[in-house]
């Protein structure tokens, strides 16, 4: 094994128990080889089984195989429920060993990938959001500047991108935190019904104004008002707008006394203000009240560091949502969620997850659960011939295992090739199997 092995690993070698303890503790490797007759008495499993404890207590994520005869098969399952991640049986076939310990490091690196995503939540999360790239940095650092001050906020990004969760955020982080906030998206109420929601109405205003309401603006009284789609406020709607940004005081709809307010206004918005002003669709005077401090969200794309981490937060999410664990993304689904471009930014990626944590079978989060792969999304432009050879073989390699009901023999004779070369294929295409022999599947 050490012969066959060295070309592509340092292989440390020990004998018995204190020799390998002693190996793990100066170089801490990834993957154990383990027999379980050891000396000082090679017929019984008890130093193997001691070996196996005092490693996973040191690491965890250390990935320790067993080498078991098939005389110790009984052993070597006990052994796995114990916490090693596999076993081969004697003789050692090297070309499945090859297969089997570059998928525990696989999955050993992608755990560890897993363990400082979850630091960085902590670290990296700012009012509900998260981003560690520089862009979101500058957007954090905006918001405590902002959030003290009483001055109205223009928060401009394209949809998807979290304006409301920021105006939410510097409302938090304001003190007006105690007071409500009231969000109104502008643009999906009628027009003939806007006034009403924003400045509320009089009993018998109108045809079916039975009673008195108050508005989102009397509503917010005391804390903070969020108008969305700030845009597709009407222009004569936008003068009333302006005179309750200048006065602090409402009328509502069919009344006639003026109502003192205490509110921070925070609008958003996805359109170009500044070409809707030069079109004569929104008055200037109300942009500059609006704008006193402008604060621009940048697309998802801008910000691609961000996206695995994300990614890796809705999965979580969802997941404990659906009442399962955490499933993981494979290394095709991570490579495609890196690439894409994600058109409707954090709102499409937060949409898709939750739809692929719901369909995803076993463990494992897919391309196809996210539907990246052509059905339901584009990968990114400019797709290389590699990326489409890679698509041809994984969807040869999925008609496979499903017209042999996932059986990895079969489905490996069915293409012509060797069923370790069928594992390396699925490794490198980061697919699973579910149904599949013990941790076949991983990758």
């Amino acid at each position: 094994m050490r012969w066959a092995l060295l070309s592509d690993y340092e292989v440390l070698l020990s004998e018995n128990r204190q020799g390998a303890l002693e190996a793990f503790e100066h170089k801490h490797p990834q993957v154990v080889l383990l027999d379980l007759g050891l000396p000082p008495d090679p017929a019984k499993p008890t130093e193997g089984f001691a070996i196996l404890a005092e490693i996973l207590n040191r690491d965890r994520r250390a990935k320790v195989i067993i080498i078991s005869g098939q005389a110790e098969k009984e052993n070597a399952l006990r052994a796995i429920a114990d916490g090693a991640y596999d076993f081969i049986p004697k003789p050692v076939d090297i070309d499945e060993l090859k297969v089997i310990r570059k998928r525990a490091f696989h999955i050993g690196r992608l755990e560890r990938d897993h363990d400082e995503l979850q630091t960085q939540f902590s670290e990296e999360s700012f009012e509900g959001m998260l981003g560690t790239s520089q862009q979101m940095k500058d957007v954090f650092n905006t918001i405590r500047k902002v959030a003290a001050s009483e001055a109205p906020i223009l928060v401009l990004g394209e949809s998807g991108t979290g304006k409301e969760r920021v105006a939410l955020a510097i409302h938090r982080r304001s003190p007006r935190k105690e007071g409500p906030f009231v969000p109104i998206n502008c643009g999906a109420i009628p027009e003939t019904l806007l006034e009403s929601e924003l400045f509320g109405h009089e009993k018998g205003a109108f045809t079916g104004a039975h009673t008195q309401r108050l508005g989102r603006i009397e509503s917010a009284n005391g804390g903070t008002l969020f108008l969305d789609e700030i845009g597709e406020i009407p222009m004569p709607l936008q003068v009333k707008l302006l005179r309750f940004l200048q006065e602090q005081k409402i009328e509502r709809v069919g009344g006639r006394k003026e109502i003192p307010i205490n509110v921070r206004v925070i609008s958003a918005t996805n359109v170009d203000l500044k070409k809707a002003m030069a079109d004569g669709k929104f008055r200037e005077d109300l942009f500059y009240r609006l704008a006193v401090i402008v604060l621009r969200l940048p697309p998802l794309r801008d910000r691609s560091s961000d996206v695995p981490l994300l990614a890796q937060s809705f999965l979580k999410t969802f997941a404990a949502q659906n009442g399962r664990d955490t499933p993981r993304l494979t290394v095709a689904a991570l490579k495609a969620v890196e690439q894409y471009t994600w058109p409707g930014n954090v709102r499409e990626l937060e949409n898709r997850i939750k739809r692929a944590v719901i369909m995803a079978e076993g463990t494992s989060v897919t391309v196809a659960d996210l539907e990246l792969d052509g059905t339901g999304g584009s990968p990114a432009p400019g797709r290389s011939l590699k990326e489409a050879r890679e698509t041809v073989e994984r969807e040869m390699v999925q008609q496979a295992l499903r017209r042999n009901r996932g059986k990895i023999s079969g489905a490996a004779s069915d293409l012509g090739i060797s069923r370790p070369t069928f594992y390396e294929l699925m490794e490198k295409l980061g697919l699973r199997q579910k149904g599949a022999e013990p941790n076949e599947d991983e990758g």
